[in-house]
């Protein structure tokens, strides 16, 4: 835009959602307790983001729990949305009737979409087996009234033969939004508008993006998918997020502010909101995205330690960084097992893993990675 020159304005303003309750919650190491979560849900509010995403559910019990019922306290649940994991159709079911309990009334179903986590996620890379699995799940959201965004992870590498048939059978069964996931980031802003443009070409379709910025480009990408009819854009507090990070939500808001001219945000709360979501993410005063920081390669679920190819376009020792666990409470026998490899230290793991948790828990959480398991093990020994 040269110097005097008009903003370009958009014909249809972007709606924004944030995720930072939700997909930075589930970053390798970080776990946001519900005093944060009230107050960083109130700031997103007073903002002018219009939903707030808050915590997973995959079944009974939820973990997340006080996340989700913190953050409804403070914005109300219309203004929130829940990840619902779908696998099965008896999973789907016990996971609504987790969402239901906790009072949920918009869910996001979290659903593979490439080849590689389908194949990894739900044991078939069939795509008419994903087309049915997604029908079978958007209807038993519907029937109970929910108002349903179903996701495809790993979207932005799923081939267009593939992905159209899939958000089109997602529409055609009662859903209201389908966000594409730049589960890894694949996509450059020109190749973004083609995808985008593909999805919106779908009849009755309203689209979200949701990128990641391992390449540094997710607010770019955003602003493409936007021009190319995208009606949401998901964002973070600090770009704060699994692997690379996440759309930052200032950089995304300013932008929209200087290049399309859009004043409908209030940008003075930015500053708390990165301190405090900073502060509650245990990040210290800064977050930094990209390969060469810590967590880029950082995990906690044993999945993407065991199969990081599927959640890596480059893998760590090309940018000579290096695979890490981060954990602090969520702990499970099969992240311990893998931590405990080659060790040479031989514990019983279904013991280990509720005494560490416990430990963890009394003492305040501490930050743990591969070393720090193992110590903990020989403790366990001589306890």
């Amino acid at each position: 835009m040269a110097s005097g020159e008009s903003p370009e304005r958009l014909p249809i303003p972007p709606r924004i959602s944030d995720a930072t309750l939700r997909d930075s919650a589930h970053m390798a190491g970080v776990e946001f307790g519900p005093k944060d979560a009230a107050v960083i849900a109130g700031l997103l509010v007073r903002t002018g983001v219009e939903l707030v995403e808050v915590g997973m559910v995959s079944g009974p019990g939820s973990k997340d729990a006080e996340l989700v019922l913190a953050t409804h306290e403070a914005v109300g649940p219309e203004r929130s949305m829940t990840l619902v994991v779908v696998r099965d159709r008896q999973q789907v079911a016990r996971a609504l009737d987790e969402a239901e309990r906790l009072g949920v009334r918009h869910i996001m179903y979290s659903i593979p979409t490439s080849e590689q986590h389908a194949r990894l996620k739900l044991g078939s890379p069939s795509a008419k087996f994903l087309q049915t699995l997604a029908r079978s799940a958007i209807a038993q959201a519907k029937e109970r009234g929910f108002h349903v965004t179903f996701s495809g992870e790993d979207g932005a590498r799923t081939p267009k033969e593939r992905l159209v048939p899939y958000v089109t059978a997602g529409f055609e069964a009662g859903a209201d939004r389908f966000r594409l996931a730049e589960t890894v980031a694949y996509l450059s802003p020109w190749q973004m508008g083609e995808v985008i443009g593909d999805l919106t070409a779908i009849d009755g379709s309203e689209i979200e993006i949701h990128s990641h910025n391992m390449l540094g480009m997710a607010v770019a990408n955003s602003l493409a998918a936007v021009r190319a009819g995208a009606r949401w854009v998901s964002a973070t507090v600090g770009g704060i997020g699994e692997r690379g990070g996440n759309a930052p939500l200032a950089e995304l808001l300013t932008s929209l502010r200087v290049i399309h001219g859009d004043t409908r945000f209030d940008l003075t709360h930015l500053t708390e909101l990165s301190r405090v979501a900073l502060k509650g993410a245990g990040m210290g005063d800064a977050f930094q995205s990209g390969p060469t920081t810590p967590h880029a390669f950082a995990y906690e679920l044993p999945g993407q330690l065991t199969n990081p190819e599927a959640y890596e376009t480059l893998p760590a020792e090309l940018l000579g960084n290096s695979r890490e666990l981060r954990v602090r409470t969520r702990l499970t026998p099969a992240l311990v097992k893998w931590a405990l490899d080659g060790s040479g230290v031989a514990v019983d793991v279904d013991a280990f893993t509720p005494w560490l948790t416990e430990r963890q828990e009394s003492g305040g959480a501490p930050l743990l990675d591969r070393d720090a398991i193992r110590k903990a093990a020989i403790d366990f020994q001589a306890a």
